[in-house]
């Protein structure tokens, strides 16, 4: 049987932490708090939102110490190192450039920015002040991901031709949600096809045409759409995402010697098979962790990292990010959701 090597990933506990701050107390900063203060050393100091008491809530259900009524009281808080920074992605280029003027660390939901001259911003800023700034592409850091990049550097599958992924949910409809709402960054491609397109910039790299189709909702966001992506070489990418239907959330990489699938959930810690020739063998997430809580392990490495000196991440570069972002945009442009 094909041996799989070990995952390389940088230990939960045990390492260099850092002192974090949380701009938006919300769904997703919840999750990210709970898991990071579960299962690392790392701790959150401070908490902020746009109202008080809302900060005041989520500063007593994690234990943290300190609450901001103010986005700006956060960031001029001197025992802040890094700010992770969970807003809407319609925020998140005033955030980050807030965070990186008062020379704090950031790390930015996904996706960074709304728009590709938005991302630039972002990276242009926080290379100009030469702190750490990183788009949260947590699935980058699962041990999953490590033990699929050895084996894609060891040649295991041969010369790989084709990645597929999909990232769908049903969201209910709501003009005014975050989800279908344009000035909020709604749509599918920005808050689910991130994922995927990541996926196949991770296997393949920037791709050098993106053709895309699909449909609207009717507040103008895209809602569903396929996207192929061809490559310098014979590869060809086949991304697929909506939120007006549900599926398993499923991804393969396939090469002229095997082929690597996640039936389900590849985004979060999960499974996966490696097949080459008539062998099979099965790699399950040891740690037991389901879905957000895997959120904890971009937090370990991005502590890592500065302690390292780095100001971003060998394993997602702002420049990663800006080349996702480009495939995006030229999405959501080719369906008129732009």
């Amino acid at each position: 049987m094909t041996s799989l090597p070990a995952p390389n990933t940088v230990p939960l506990r045990g390492g260099p932490t850092l002192r974090w701050g949380v701009l938006a107390p919300g769904g997703i900063a919840n999750q990210w708090v709970g898991t990071t203060h579960a299962n690392t050393d790392q701790r959150v100091v401070a908490v902020a939102s746009r109202t008080l008491s809302r900060a005041e809530e989520f500063a007593a259900r994690h234990g943290i110490d300190t609450a901001y009524g103010s986005y700006e009281q956060l960031v001029a808080d001197p025992a802040v190192q890094a700010v992770y920074i969970a807003a809407p992605h319609s925020e998140h280029r005033a955030l980050a450039l807030l965070a990186i003027a008062a020379g704090k660390h950031v790390l930015i939901e996904k996706p960074i920015a709304v728009s590709v001259a938005e991302a630039e911003e972002i990276v242009t800023a926080a290379r100009a002040a030469g702190v750490f700034a990183m788009e949260a592409m947590w699935t980058r850091f699962l041990p999953q991901t490590s033990i699929v990049e050895q084996l894609l550097a060891r040649g295991d599958l041969g010369e790989v031709l084709r990645v597929t992924g999909d990232f769908s949910a049903k969201f209910d409809f709501d003009p005014t949600s975050r989800a279908f709402d344009p000035a909020l960054g709604g749509g599918a491609l920005l808050d689910l096809g991130v994922y995927p397109v990541w996926f196949a910039h991770f296997v393949l790299g920037a791709p050098r045409s993106v053709t895309a189709t699909g449909s609207l909702a009717s507040t103008g966001v895209d809602a569903q759409s396929a996207l192929i992506l061809d490559y310098a070489s014979a590869a060809q990418s086949v991304i697929t995402t909506s939120m007006i239907l549900r599926t398993p959330i499923a991804a393969t990489i396939s090469g002229t010697a095997g082929r690597i699938e996640f039936p389900d959930e590849f985004i979060g810690p999960s499974s996966f098979s490696l097949t080459v020739g008539e062998e099979r063998t099965e790699w399950t997430e040891p740690t037991g962790f389901r879905w957000g809580e895997g959120l904890c392990y971009q937090a370990v490495a991005v502590a890592q990292h500065v302690a390292d000196g780095l100001t971003e991440s060998p394993l997602h570069t702002l420049d990663d990010t800006l080349e996702i972002m480009t495939v995006l945009e030229s999405a959501r442009k080719q369906l008129g959701a732009l």
